[in-house]
Formats: structure tokens, sequence, C-alpha cells
């Protein structure tokens, strides 16, 4: 075995962004929506629903269902849900649900949440599960189309269009504006053809840090001339009633496609071997017992063949090992250069 100290310029770090599908089975487009009747009649159906793939298993049954993303629905004063307390007018899931996103995006209770310069009543919530992305979501990748019987819109996230980014408590943040992945669509409606309704804002916010998409339900709840979609929310006494209404419209408009990110980091290793080294064979059936050449070639024009590259700590603490596909032929009239890429 020989060894040979690498030089500050032999290693080199390297970052490289790696996207994928968001959704299970590698799906980058979902197209049908499913909840769980357990989760809507338990506890926490006051305050989300769960969305799957397909449909999910009930009792014993079996499914590959798995969760997607979850729907919310959030008022600044706790309308469109029933009051926890009947003595206590206002407070709400809803109330609850817009106080836990405003306190999450802005880091404080004192500030409603914005949506280009509105502050609106009402919000939807679409929170990724955790185990669709690795990392965080993929700027740019975004297409939801909503649809109702009044109207249809396909929404995308503003970051090809902006040249300085926007940043909250919990990260990057984007507009929603009419489009699909990340190209904006052109309409008389947009206000300075930025993508907005004329009166309401964006169309929501875009978290890919957070794994969230807020929507702005003033804006939805507009009809066509106003660049909405006239999803009608604020109104139901039900708590599941309003996240009920998105969850129809993203089944009427059968496209939700969405990318996820990773930034993998990479050492990449250079180790030459010059002319004059690693030109003799360290195995010790290449040794007589008197410690002589068992082969006399091995003198004058040696020979070897590299397998392997270890590197090594100054511990001599074996640290990783890269196997070449094939073996290397070395002797003095050859040079090598070998990269090794390690990605963590």
């Amino acid at each position: 075995m020989s060894f040979k100290r690498l030089d500050p310029e032999d290693i080199v770090i390297s970052a490289d962004g790696v996207s994928s599908p968001c959704w299970t089975g590698n799906v980058v487009t979902l197209t049908a929506f499913y909840t769980s009747s357990d989760q809507a009649n338990g506890i926490s159906g006051d305050y989300y629903l769960n969305v799957y793939q397909t449909t999910p298993p009930s009792g014993s049954e079996e499914s590959n269902a798995a969760i997607q993303f979850s729907i919310a629905y959030g008022h600044v004063a706790g309308s469109g849900s029933a009051d926890l307390n009947t003595q206590v007018d206002g407070y709400s899931p809803s109330k609850i649900v817009y106080g836990q996103y405003r306190t999450l995006i802005n880091g404080t209770e004192e500030e409603n949440l914005s949506f280009a310069g509105t502050t609106p009543d009402s919000i939807y919530a679409i929170s990724v599960q955790r185990a669709r992305y690795k990392e965080k979501l993929f700027p740019g990748s975004l297409t939801l189309r909503l649809e109702t019987t009044t109207g249809a819109v396909s929404l995308t996230d503003n970051s090809n269009q902006i040249s300085t980014e926007t940043f909250s408590d919990i990260g990057r943040i984007y507009n929603l504006i009419s489009g699909s992945s990340g190209v904006k669509t052109s309409s008389p409606l947009d206000s300075a053809s930025l993508g907005y309704t004329p009166s309401y804002g964006s169309y929501g916010l875009f978290l890919p840090d957070a794994g969230l998409i807020l929507l702005n339900g003033d804006a939805l709840d507009q009809g066509l001339a106003g660049g909405g979609i006239a999803l009608g929310t604020g109104t139901a006494n039900s708590d599941q009633e309003n996240p009920q209404k998105l969850l129809n419209a993203l089944n009427d408009g059968e496209v939700f496609t969405l990318r996820s990110e990773e930034t993998v980091s990479s050492n990449y290793v250079f180790v030459r071997a010059r002319n004059n080294e690693f030109n003799y064979s360290t195995n010790p059936s290449n040794i007589t017992g008197s410690g002589e050449l068992r082969h006399s070639i091995m003198i004058d024009t040696p020979q070897a063949y590299a397998t392997a590259v270890g590197l090594y700590n100054d511990n001599n603490d074996l640290l990783a090992v890269a196997k070449l596909s094939r073996p290397l032929l070395k002797d003095f009239t050859k040079e090598a250069l070998i990269r090794i890429k390690l990605d963590y």
C-alpha cells in the first residue's frame, strides 16, 4: 500500500441543487384528492383536513394512500366556523388557525397577514406534508388550478418575475399570481401586469422553505370579473365547510403540480499519480522470503494495477474508499488523475 499526502488544491467543495417530484410515487402532478372521514370526524378535523393521493384506508382495510398535504381555513375574526364556546363569541377554529399562521410568518400577533399590500380577513393554508420533500419546495415549479362553477384560475409563484427576494421569519416568501410553472398568464385583470386581482392583492403567498402555500380567501371569493372564482369564504357554519370548498375546487381543477428541491454538497478529491509514483506493487506475495522481488521484470519495468483509493486522516484512520470501475494500469510511462466525489 502506498500513501500520498493531499495538497489543499486537491480538494474542491461544491454545492448543487437537485429537484425531484414532490408527491408519492415520484408523481409531479396530482389530479385527484381524497380525505379520511376518520380524521375529518376527529378532533383535528375541526382545524384541518389531510389530503391523500388515493382513497385512504378505513378500519382494517389496506391502502397505499399517504398524506400529501393538509388544508386549513383561517379568519381574522373567527368567522366561517362554529364557536368553541357559545359564551365566547368569535373564538373558533378559524380564528386559531389564522393566528397560528400570522405568528408563524410575521413573528407577531400585532400585524395581520399581508398579500401584496392588502390584508384580507380570510386565508386558506395548504401545508405540504414534511415527508414529501427533503429540504424545501422548488420555486417556479408550482401550478395550482382551482375551479368552480363560476370560473377557474391557475396559480403559480412569482419567483421568475422578481429580481429581489423577500424573507419572512420562516424563509423566502413569494406572491401567488395567475400562471403555471413559474410563468405568468397575461390577463386584462392583472394589476400593473403583476398577475394580481385588481383590488384584493395577490392570490396568496408561497413559502418554499416552510412547505407552505397561503391563499388569499378574499381574492378567491371575488367573481370572475374581479379575478376570483367566487369560492364563497367566511360564511360557513361548519368547521369543515370552507376547507371542503377549497378541496372541491382542487378536484374540479385537477392540477396540483409541485417539485421539491435540496442542496447536495459534494467534496471533490483529486488524486494525482505521477509517472514515478505508485508503480510498484505492495502485495506481500510479490516478495520472496529473503526480501527479494519474486519477478525480475518488476525491477526495471514495473507495473501495478490500481483498484481502489483509500482516504485517510492524519492518524491513519481509513475514512472512505473509492472503488475504480476497472483496474488502472500504472507504470513509469503513465500518469493518472482520479477524481473522487463525496456527497453529503
